[in-house]
């Protein structure tokens, strides 16, 4: 279905991997375009719940962008438009995952550097392994961070930390990563997929449509106002005391028991 990723769908779950391992999953344009349309894919299915987004191979989750294609492409066509290429791949990507109305959960692996820091960042929820590391490699190279960084790390870490690890460009490895917020666990790398299937058994079966919202609005917090936010909690509150899950929710408990969600 796609050329340089890995897209599954079963019992709710949709799985994508970032699939060129051979650059550590280094995101090229072919790869920036799939993951826009995967995302959207997932989006669109209504038997998806929750999507996971990992890297293949044992040594990379993204290492960012794919220098030596994005150069070869910029001396055959004579400059380095980079403000382009954030705009027509980079940047619809990172929108596309944000406003996906189903969580994202991302199973970082190993390396999450330059723009695979940021894609990280995009996630809903962050598991890595003790051994991963995180890197705004940017600097290195004379750039500064792109696809979301700059307003994802300050909002998650604080200003003066995002601005040391942004001019830095320091590795953050998972211990560190989870003490400072950047991720939701870290853990050894034999459980990380069973902490990663912890998650995804909940999301599968939590109220998807609820979950969307959620997202949604507070997306919206990030650049709002306690009026506006309001506003948003009672009309997405409206529109999902529609829903079947929320019938199902309030008779369960009702009845004390078990809730059995739908996603509708």
């Amino acid at each position: 279905m796609f050329e340089n990723l890995l897209y599954s769908v079963e019992e709710g779950i949709c799985r994508i991997t970032l699939n060129r391992p051979q650059v550590y999953n280094a995101l090229s344009p072919g790869l920036i375009s799939d993951m826009t349309a995967a995302i959207n894919a997932a989006g669109a299915d209504e038997a998806v719940r929750v999507i996971v987004l990992t890297g293949a191979g044992e040594k990379a989750f993204c290492s960012g962008a794919d220098l030596k294609e994005g150069f070869a492409n910029a001396q055959a066509s004579g400059g380095m438009a980079l403000g382009k290429s954030l705009r027509n791949g980079y940047n619809p990507m990172i929108m596309a995952m944000r406003n996906v109305p189903k969580p994202i959960i991302g199973r970082v692996n190993g390396v999450a550097a330059g723009a695979g820091f940021s894609l990280a960042l995009a996630c809903d929820v962050l598991v890595c392994s003790n051994e991963a590391y995180f890197s705004q490699i940017f600097v290195n190279i004379g750039l500064m961070p792109d696809a979301g960084s700059t307003f994802f790390l300050p909002r998650l870490i604080g200003s003066q930390k995002a601005f040391e690890l942004c001019s830095t460009g320091r590795r953050v490895y998972g211990p560190e990563a989870a003490a400072l917020g950047l991720v939701n666990r870290s853990v050894s790398a034999g459980e990380l997929d069973n902490v990663v299937g912890e998650l995804v058994a909940y999301y599968a079966a939590a109220p998807t449509l609820a979950i969307g919202a959620m997202k949604k609005v507070l997306n919206q917090s990030l650049y709002s106002n306690l009026a506006h936010q309001l506003e948003q909690e009672a009309d997405n509150q409206d529109y999902l005391g529609q829903t079947n899950d929320v019938a199902e929710g309030i008779g369960s408990f009702l009845m004390k028991k078990m809730a059995r969600f739908q996603g509708r």
